[in-house]
């Protein structure tokens, strides 16, 4: 017996260890968001990967009988008309392959089950990606789908009461909420604060929100901000959703083999000669703005100021 083991009285921390079970988690990461965006859009299902949006020719006006009282008035003839090359939008694809070593999956599998969380953080990063292509795709993106009528500046560089009024006087027809990276809803905050107007909170989710005029304003870390640290700028997005309500729309393809939610599938591949098991995952979406005033950007929104407010006496 050692002199440490003479000195001792019980057993030690480290020794009775080894006979106790370990509580483990599932895996945790920061890469993981509320992803709020696709939550509040309305999905609708598209037939053969193709949305094709239908709209009135710009200007068409209807020629409508006045509203009165002449029984012999000569009823005028009108029509609406259409524009005759109609936008259509395809769905994208997100995919990756995962690959598992049947030997992990065999003997690693207790307490959490080695192939379900490898899907699990695998969907969720393709989830991820997902709302950054809502936001920033180079066609469907709605950062770059603001109608040029619908950009807005900054009145003084800071997000200001004023700015996301703006916004509204442009996206007035139900307007659903507000989307900003969490630095802006932030900058904004402190602005509303200065001027003796703090933004009212709203739960949705079950988490609060700050609201303005009654709008939330949701945040998403997918909206770039531009610029070195200290002077970054950033966008605002105003949002109207809904087929029925002529806003945005998410697209998705249903009926996928292997589906587990919409637009999204896992299928199996096989597995190799070296023990390693395949597994496609697939994410189809796109969206769509169904007319140009459902959606409203304020730009160059400088989220870097700050104030001194003065302490009450």
């Amino acid at each position: 017996m050692t002199e440490e083991n003479q000195s001792r009285r019980v057993l030690g921390d480290a020794a009775a260890r080894q006979l106790a079970n370990t509580t483990k988690t599932a895996v945790q990461t920061t890469a993981i968001t509320p992803r709020y965006l696709p939550r509040l859009l309305s999905w609708v299902p598209v037939e053969a990967g193709v949305y094709r949006v239908n709209r009135s020719k710009p200007g068409n006006t209807f020629e409508l009988a006045v509203c009165g009282q002449k029984t012999e008035q000569e009823l005028p003839s009108t029509f609406a008309d259409y524009v005759e090359r109609p936008r259509e939008y395809v769905l994208n694809s997100i995919k990756t392959v995962l690959g598992v070593h049947t030997r992990i999956a065999d003997l690693y599998s207790s307490p959490h089950d080695q192939l379900k969380e490898q899907l699990r953080l695998t969907i969720e990063a393709l989830k991820e990606r997902q709302e950054f292509e809502l936001l920033n795709n180079a066609d469907y993106g709605l950062l770059k789908n603001v109608d040029a009528a619908q950009r807005l500046p900054t009145r003084s560089g800071p997000p200001t009461p004023d700015d996301l009024d703006e916004l509204i006087a442009r996206v007035w027809k139900e307007p659903g909420f507000f989307l900003a990276h969490p630095r802006a809803i932030a900058a904004f905050g402190r602005e509303a604060t200065l001027r003796g107007v703090p933004p009212a909170t709203v739960n949705l989710f079950g988490s609060p929100f700050i609201s303005w005029r009654g709008i939330p304003i949701v945040p998403s870390d997918k909206i770039p901000l531009v610029g070195k640290a200290g002077a970054q700028k950033t966008s605002i997005l105003l949002v109207r959703t809904g087929e029925a309500k002529q806003g945005v729309v998410g697209l998705f393809q249903p009926g996928l083999q292997g589906e587990q939610g919409p637009g999204l599938s896992v299928r199996f591949m096989g597995i190799d000669r070296t023990a390693i098991a395949s597994y496609l995952v697939s994410l189809y979406c796109s969206a769509a703005v169904l007319t140009e005033d459902a959606l409203a950007s304020l730009e160059n929104v400088d989220i870097d100021t700050y104030h001194e407010y003065a302490r009450a006496k």
